[in-house]
């Protein structure tokens, strides 16, 4: 008898607690976690509703398509993967192939902008910004989220990324404000930009094949390879930067691991002042550096 029919006419909570014990004997650590998101995306139900719904039976469609997932995640498969959603900055956020799973670390990047922007004289209402490498547009939308009065630009080499990030904006009431071009970084832009910031790729060519199996096997190599130091794309975000922003408008990028005062020298060599210190994440590891363009 497979998995998908011993589901078939459990109910809720019962099929909930077997995916949770698969996936704690298969060493998952978010296996409580995991299977309750995995139900409810099946199901279509909030914790709430589960709650609500935990005698009722599964049919042998809801069944099937949950073993599936099942299967899909101890292979390794991240969840949010597997349902095609993630939240971030508050914004639940589609996915695809094409496009990065949006990570609690990037949060980083939108902190330090919005400092930026409220230390800043300039009014929020007449700001432009630019997110080089938007992917499935998380920082751009997260910013728009907050800047009721900004409008910004989205820049992707990936077609099909782009188009992720375009419904993302459309389905979160942005897209009156968001725009995107297909190009590398900020090639085809003219500017000028108060505020530009990235999630460039950033690991070491190397370095991927020790990534965790779930970022390795299903995240875009090219949105990962940073080339052999990690560093290539700084080397061509920040001379895009120069020519774009406005005098005062800032820089800001997310980086990896020991990076920070690399990509810092990167900036200073090309004219971009740091903004004090790199802002840590969580985790303590400075993820964040910021520069800002004053021309002489």
């Amino acid at each position: 008898m497979t998995a998908a029919r011993t589901l078939a006419g459990q109910t809720v909570e019962a099929a909930r607690r077997a995916l949770t014990a698969r996936l704690h004997k298969a060493a998952v650590d978010t296996a409580e976690l995991d299977a309750r998101i995995l139900v409810g995306s099946v199901l279509g139900l909030d914790l709430t509703g589960m709650i609500a719904a935990a005698t009722r039976r599964l049919s042998d469609d809801e069944a099937a398509r949950l073993d599936n997932y099942a299967l899909r995640r101890l292979a390794g498969e991240p969840v949010a993967r597997i349902i095609g959603l993630k939240e971030f900055w508050g914004l639940p956020l589609r996915l695809s192939p094409a496009t990065l799973v949006p990570r609690p670390d990037t949060e980083t990047v939108v902190e330090a902008a919005l400092e930026i922007v409220r230390r800043s004289s300039k009014s929020e209402g007449s700001l432009r910004l630019a997110d080089f490498g938007t992917g499935s547009g998380a920082i751009l939308l997260a910013l728009l989220s907050e800047l009721p009065a900004a409008s910004g630009i989205g820049t992707d080499l990936s077609e099909a990324a782009l188009g992720t990030a375009r419904s993302n904006a459309s389905r979160l009431g942005l897209l009156a404000r968001a725009a995107f071009v297909t190009c590398s970084y900020g090639a085809a832009l003219a500017g000028p930009f108060e505020l530009i910031v990235s999630n460039p790729p950033y690991i070491r060519t190397a370095d991927i094949a020790t990534l965790d199996t779930g970022v390795r096997n299903h995240d875009p190599h090219s949105a990962l390879d940073g080339g052999a130091d990690g560093l290539d794309a700084y080397r061509a975000i920040i001379p895009d930067a120069t020519r774009l922003l406005v005098p005062g408008g800032a820089l800001v990028v997310e980086v990896g691991h020991n990076q920070s005062s690399d990509v810092e020298g990167l900036m200073v060599r090309a004219g971009l002042a740091p903004a004090g210190r790199p802002k840590a994440d969580l985790a303590g590891i400075d993820r964040v550096v910021t520069g800002l363009f004053l021309p002489r």
